[in-house]
């Protein structure tokens, strides 16, 4: 069984930029509207995967993740995908681990959020000091909340 244990954190300045090892425009698209699951498509340049993720707040989900091909994917984002988004990935290496840094555009512009994969739920790592508040347990910053409650539009506190 396919489990993903993710950490996902606010991020509070810019200092991470020079760490990043690469960066991608991704877009992706939602084809499902709530409910147990998150059916997305997403397009990395020239690849494309189907993601399948249980639709819970935590760090421990159930994922599957299959590579389409690009053509499919265009098909299904131009056909199917009705909630959209977009941004920019970068990683930044930490020892064994990796930190996913997401610069989201359009609607979600101005929101850098940091996620953290993890082989076990206790594994410990460091927290460097451009990350903020843990927003793991908060579905408001989940992709697919986003796509459909995007950032700009949030009340502002």
């Amino acid at each position: 069984m396919a489990i993903e244990i993710e950490r996902k954190f606010l991020v509070t300045s810019d200092a991470w930029r020079d760490e990043v090892s690469r960066s991608a425009r991704l877009a992706q698209a939602y084809l499902t509207d709530g409910g147990r699951a998150s059916v997305r498509v997403r397009i990395d340049g020239d690849h494309a995967n189907l993601n399948i993720k249980q639709a819970v707040a935590g760090a421990t989900r159930l994922e599957f993740e299959y590579p389409i091909p690009l053509e499919d994917a265009e098909t299904l984002m131009r056909t199917l995908g009705g909630t959209r988004i977009e941004k920019t990935r970068h990683w930044i290496p930490a020892g064994d681990l990796l930190w996913e840094v997401d610069e989201f555009a359009g609607d979600n512009a101005g929101l850098v959020v940091a996620e953290i994969e993890l082989p076990t739920v206790d594994t410990a790592f460091e927290q460097p000091a451009w990350l903020g508040e843990e927003v793991t347990h908060d579905l408001r910053y989940y992709n697919n909340e986003l796509s459909q409650r995007p950032f700009r539009r949030w009340p502002s506190t």
